[in-house]
């Protein structure tokens, strides 16, 4: 066999990334222990055992037809840089179409290890990433596993997810090591098959973003964040604050961003920013000068981030998938966090902050995400909330006086019953949100659109400011609309 040329590896491997390297590094932080995102009050006296007994014993029904059976001879090794192809000589034709018609799901893990800092044996994975992946439909499903559910792991006592790749590194698991193990975690809980694992480091995430875009992403934050014990490049910490609004981070800032769990939501919170800076990363990755800064810099990729790569795909699986990669739109990625509404928070018998998962809305959650239904128009969601008869509130998260009211005049011009406003008692002056306090999907997503919000701004209720309903958390961004101005 010859040697791919380089520059065509990379040029798949990008393209595969796009929608995988991002947000599979991001999160990764396994001596990230310095602080907790379960409150005192949220851990029970639950009793573990029988909550793992509650696990329906049925295969999740799903369009997920390949089996995990890593092709003989598979090691515990960087991808190799080895094909059958070479497109220098053949041209972009000799890279063969992805032609399996049945969906292949991609296991994303990122782990904690550095240069100078890769003395350890083995890593728990801080971030794992569910990608589904329709050739037919050309849609992407991504679901992102919180580290801290604890599991049954195939032969051992049930532990927390993250444990999976340590254990399975440690003892040799077969097929791969870690992420076999971590991908045979998920088929016996989730009954989801995976067919490929992408396993990354933090040498990935700074190249990849000080490559292809060295004037950093644009990113959109929500909230004020204040990280006093954010880990710096060794075992100490530092202090790591970001500012709501839109602003362009640079590749140390972006980790920084994605990686801090000291928002209310903790790690939940954490999972979403990770999919944020996915979408940002794919945009940037992306554009013309992504691609052309991208095509100068093939040499220095290629040596940053061949031994960072631990995967079972082959070469020609990466190609294929990067041009399939090519041909999905942003607005066929569905992404999904399991969060707050599908676990239990408990203790382990070792004192340990964990969660149970809630298998029947965690299953429910995988078919949303996976096998999406098709776009509801704006009356179909309309009708599909009038039947959960959510209660709906408007509140002031700004310092602009008559916000909230003047929202709800808005709203009722267009037949939507406010049932109360108010103020956020300490305003923090961000970007709109919608705030759900129990199950009422189709009135927080009618509301998103019909006030022009990004579904991603759709978040769980935590804040015990209402105890049922939807609130729409009203920042400075609304008063365009409000005012008939139009907005750019």
């Amino acid at each position: 066999m010859r040697k791919l040329p380089t520059w065509v590896f990379i040029v798949g491997l990008i393209g595969l990334m796009f929608a995988t390297v991002i947000c599979a590094v991001i999160g990764y932080a396994t001596a990230y222990e310095f602080g907790s995102y379960f409150q005192p009050e949220q851990a029970t006296d639950v009793s573990v055992e029988s909550l793992i007994g509650a696990r329906p014993t049925q295969t999740l029904t799903l369009t997920l037809t390949r089996t995990l059976t890593p092709p003989p001879g598979v090691t515990f090794t960087p991808i190799p840089p080895t094909a059958t192809i070479d497109p220098i000589s053949q041209g972009p034709t000799a890279i063969p179409t992805w032609d399996d018609p049945r969906t292949i799901t991609i296991l994303l893990m990122g782990i904690d290890e550095r240069r100078g800092f890769d003395n350890e044996r083995a890593y728990r994975s801080d971030t794992m990433i569910l990608l589904n992946i329709n050739p037919i439909t050309k849609k992407v499903g991504m679901l992102s596993l919180p580290r801290d559910l604890w599991v049954s792991i195939p032969g051992y006592q049930p532990e927390r997810i993250n444990n999976a790749n340590y254990l399975g590194d440690v003892n040799n698991y077969p097929g791969g090591g870690g992420p076999a193990l971590a991908a045979a975690t998920i088929e016996q809980n989730f009954g989801i098959r995976v067919d490929k694992y992408v396993r990354i480091n933090f040498d990935v995430f700074y190249t990849l973003v000080d490559t292809l875009a060295p004037d950093g992403i644009e990113i959109c934050i929500t909230e004020a964040i204040d990280d006093p014990s954010y880990p710096d490049a060794g075992y100490g910490t530092i202090r790591v604050t970001f500012e709501p609004g839109c602003q362009r981070l640079n590749s140390e800032r972006l980790l920084q961003y994605a990686r801090t769990r000291k928002t209310q939501g903790g790690d939940f919170d954490r999972a979403r920013r990770q999919q944020q800076v996915l979408r940002a990363a794919q945009q940037a990755f992306l554009s013309v000068g992504g691609v052309t800064r991208f095509a100068a810099q093939i040499p220095t990729l290629w040596d940053e981030l061949s031994g960072s790569v631990v995967t079972n795909l082959t070469i020609n699986d990466v190609l294929q998938l990067g041009l399939l990669a090519a041909d999905i739109s942003p607005e066929d990625i569905t992404t999904a966090v399991i969060d707050t509404r599908h676990v239990t928070f408990a203790k382990s018998e070792r004192g340990e902050d964990i969660l149970i998962p809630n298998y029947g809305a965690i299953y429910d959650l995988i078919q949303e995400t996976f096998n999406p239904r098709p776009s509801s128009t704006l009356a179909e969601l309309r009708e599909s909330s009038q039947g959960e008869a959510a209660a709906i509130y408007v509140y002031n998260n700004t310092n602009v006086a008559g916000l909230a009211g003047k929202t709800q005049e808005w709203l009722l011009g267009r037949q939507v019953t406010i049932t109360g406003t108010g103020n956020i008692p300490e305003p923090t002056n961000t970007l709109t949100t919608i705030r759900v306090y129990g199950t009422y999907p189709y009135t927080g997503r009618y509301l998103a659109r019909l006030l022009g919000i990004p579904e991603d701004r759709i978040e769980p209720g935590r804040d015990g400011l209402i105890q049922s309903g939807v609130m729409i958390v009203v920042g400075e961004d609304l008063q365009p609309l409000l005012s008939g101005t139009p907005q750019p």
